[in-house]
């Protein structure tokens, strides 16, 4: 017995020692090493999405830089929950990244119990890359053309008209809640797993109105397929002009849903490959090609250091509590 408690404290150094040794092998020791094999970069909505397509756009030139592949992977569910979970418990090597929405860091920790990642503490944040706005649009069958007329309709057909979004906890959900508290109407929510099976029905009349990405539905506002009501940003936008803002709709001053996204790693991905990663998605973000295509999607290209990145994030957990809190929203 004597012998055995004389090991044991050597056999905890050395089992400590490999272990080490084993989590260190995961992760390049240099930036000039990283990527040694493909970049996997998670984007939590389906494809077909504006989400989905910045993600696109963004991947195949991070890829030339980076000279290796970056894979788009599309894991949706759960207002954009499960694919920030799989980033989240991922490798911290650099070759999982997150695409992640303001809904998945800021909303979903308000409106999920059971979270099973921290928004915070689960993340290295790289990069804020893009600003955007939702537009309000209703299909050409529901008899409102300004968001005034939207109201007084909704006010005579209490749970009648209808709202798709990509899902609950989405930026499309509380857009629409938000609308409801401030308009004291009653549209009924209709959730869907991204933002493209929900066009669908729209485009198809099977629901009244969407909350959704401005970019989503250019070409159909050209078309004549769905009408244009208002912005839900503070900021008329330079694609979309003629649209006015939700919140100049006299009652509506305090209306205001701005959309962000960016670039996160798993908690732990070395200071090296973060600052790595910073540099390349701004220079692949900053390229006047890159602004001239997302401006035309009415899409700003926004970037940020880390740290500022993290610090909106932790703003925005408050923010979006007591729009929760106020608006009275649970998951259906």
């Amino acid at each position: 017995m004597s012998g055995a408690r004389r090991v044991r404290p050597w056999l905890r150094v050395v089992l400590a020692m490999l272990g080490l040794a084993l989590l260190g092998a995961h992760a390049p020791a240099h930036a000039a090493d990283y990527p040694d094999r493909a970049v996997r970069l998670v984007v939590p909505f389906p494809a077909g999405g504006a989400t989905d397509l910045m993600a696109r756009a963004l991947g195949q030139k991070l890829a030339e830089r980076l000279g290796q592949p970056v894979l788009i992977d599309n894991r949706a569910g759960a207002g954009g929950g499960i694919g920030a979970e799989a980033v989240a418990t991922a490798a911290p090597d650099g070759h999982t990244l997150l695409f992640a929405t303001m809904g998945s860091l800021t909303i979903n920790p308000s409106l999920y119990k059971n979270l099973r990642y921290d928004p915070v503490k689960g993340f290295e944040p790289i990069t804020l890359t893009h600003n955007t706005s939702n537009l309000l649009v209703v299909h050409p069958d529901v008899p409102a053309r300004s968001v005034a007329e939207l109201i007084a309709l909704a006010q005579k057909k209490p749970g009648e008209l209808t709202f798709a979004s990509a899902g609950n906890g989405t930026t499309s959900h509380l857009s629409g809640e938000l609308f409801n508290s401030l308009a004291k109407v009653n549209l009924t929510h209709v959730p869907y797993k991204g933002s493209a099976p929900a066009m669908t029905d729209f485009l198809g009349g099977r629901i009244s109105m969407m909350f959704d990405t401005q970019s989503n539905f250019t070409e159909h506002v050209k078309a004549g397929k769905v009408v244009p009501l208002g912005l839900t940003g503070r900021k008329r936008s330079p694609a979309m002009a003629s649209v006015p803002s939700i919140s100049e709709t006299p009652g509506l001053g305090e209306y205001e849903v701005s959309l962000w996204l960016g670039v996160l790693a798993p908690a732990g991905t070395p200071k090296a490959l973060v600052d790595k990663l910073h540099r390349d998605i701004g220079a692949v973000m900053s390229t006047p090609d890159m602004a001239e295509q997302m401006a035309k999607a009415g899409i700003e290209v926004r970037l940020s250091t880390p740290q500022a990145f993290g610090q909106l994030i932790r703003a925005d957990l408050a923010k979006w509590a007591e729009v929760v809190k106020r608006t009275g929203v649970r998951l259906d």
